[in-house]
């Protein structure tokens, strides 16, 4: 259910959402400019919501300032989720230095979706890549699978699109503030997940506008560690020796998560990435059967040693 942004109803009585909203803004705003510094302040007062780090009368200042961005921009409606409260999801709460709060519009439930799986990748895809992403996505959903994309071009964007041309549920993790497009000047697909499936963002709203276009790609790695906790298995579909991507992969490793690299991934000329993530423990992708069998429990990697 979507809250009023006025109103965005949640999880314990003593959390007002908006005291808690405008904390988090606060707290972006003076006393953490990076992902790092909002950790190690939680990690230094543990069980505390954002509120209990923020002056009150600032903190609803900023949440009301933030507040009016999204107005502005026809964010009327959306949902915030708080580290530390009931309906948090579990995923990132199980995760190392969860976020403290998530902004999101659509279908809450998806945040437990059975079989969230994410698929990623390049933004500058190839024509293979698009024929693979497309395929793998339809015969996800055809086993009941959730995607979760980051809904940049590219992998991104044929995934998400794939999921919905199939009849399933997609959910997209942004590294802009809801009110903001990775995509512009086409923001047809965001919208429509923000309407119909499930658009999540843990990008303060406040801080992100004060940011030059260069500083704000710093937000990316962040969406990229809070898709691969909210998914039960990243899957790769093909990437360039440096790229985003990675940071996701390393992500799925250090969270426990699986990670699936596609099996076109090891024969790109240059690129090495692939091989030192199945070392690490990543599962090379063969047969589709594989991620299957891993999302039901398997151990599909002494399986595939055997092939």
């Amino acid at each position: 259910m979507i809250a009023s942004a006025s109103s965005a109803g949640f999880a314990q009585e003593e959390a007002s959402p908006l005291a808690e909203l405008g904390a988090y803004e606060w707290l972006w705003q003076n006393r953490a400019g990076s992902y790092a510094d909002m950790a190690a302040l939680f990690r230094d007062a543990p069980g505390a919501l954002p509120s209990d780090l923020a002056p009150p009368a600032e903190a609803r200042a900023a949440g009301q300032q933030a507040l009016a961005q999204l107005a502005r921009a026809g964010i009327t409606a959306f949902g915030v989720r708080i580290q530390g409260t009931w309906d948090y999801p579990r995923g990132p709460a199980d995760a190392e230095d969860p976020v403290p709060l998530l902004y999101y519009q659509g279908w809450s439930d998806l945040f437990d979706a059975p079989r969230r799986v994410a698929v990623v990748g390049s933004r500058e895809i190839s024509d293979k890549g698009v024929r693979r992403t497309a395929k793998l996505v339809r015969m996800l959903v055809e086993r009941r699978c959730t995607i979760l994309s980051g809904l940049a071009r590219g992998v991104d964007s044929v995934a998400h699109q794939a999921a919905i041309d199939a009849g399933g549920a997609t959910v997209g993790v942004i590294g802009t503030p809801l009110l903001e497009c990775d995509t512009r000047p086409d923001t047809r697909l965001q919208r429509l997940i923000a309407a119909e499936f499930l658009l999540v963002s843990p990008v303060p709203v406040l801080a992100w506008q004060k940011q030059d276009a260069q500083r704000s790609r710093l937000f990316y790695p962040e969406r990229s560690r809070t898709m691969s906790a909210l998914a039960e298995a990243t899957i790769i579909v093909e990437a360039g020796q440096i790229s985003g991507t990675l940071v996701q992969a390393q992500a799925a490793l250090q969270q426990g998560r699986r990670l699936f690299i596609l099996n076109g991934c090891f024969d790109q000329p240059g690129v090495t990435w692939p091989a030192k993530l199945e070392a690490q423990g990543a599962i090379r992708v063969r047969e589709f059967e594989q991620i299957i069998d891993a999302l039901k429990g398997r151990d599909v990697r002494a399986d595939a040693a055997h092939r």
